[in-house]
């Protein structure tokens, strides 16, 4: 079985987000992992959204890659370049690193419907970053 980290700033949004859409789309054929270098809780924003697309994040806890340590990584997924130029040395020789730096909706400020439509955005765009993920490297 393949070990999954998906990485964030605070993993409350998009590596939560990825983490929801690995898990459904591999559906058992690896254990996804998501985390931050800081911890900030689940976005409300996120959750929702996710659940518009019928995946429940709700139950997903925020964790720091800390806790993590000694998991034999085989893909180390960073979704934000923050986390990719501040994350701490994560040793796993064997590990893919893949990077994608997605748009962070949770800094949108405006509207109901303008937050919506960030969240929306941002789901769409990991939502496909995981399909091609998934047929290319687990298929």
């Amino acid at each position: 079985m393949k070990n999954i980290l998906v990485l964030c700033t605070g993993n409350s949004c998009r590596s939560q987000m990825a983490h929801g859409y690995l898990n459904a789309l591999l559906n058992g054929k690896a254990k996804i992992y998501s985390a931050g270098i800081e911890t900030h809780g689940l976005n409300p924003g996120a959750v929702a959204i996710m659940k518009e697309d019928g995946i429940d994040i709700s139950m997903h806890t925020s964790n720091n890659v800390d806790e993590y340590d000694g998991i034999p990584w085989d893909f180390i997924i960073t979704v934000c370049d923050h986390a990719r130029e501040n994350c701490p040395y994560i040793p796993s020789k064997d590990a893919k690193r893949i990077h994608h730096n997605f748009f962070d909706p949770s800094k949108v400020i405006g509207t109901e419907e303008e937050k919506h439509t960030a969240f929306l955005k941002a789901r769409n765009e990991i939502k496909d970053f995981c399909k091609k993920f998934a047929e290319k490297e687990l298929n």
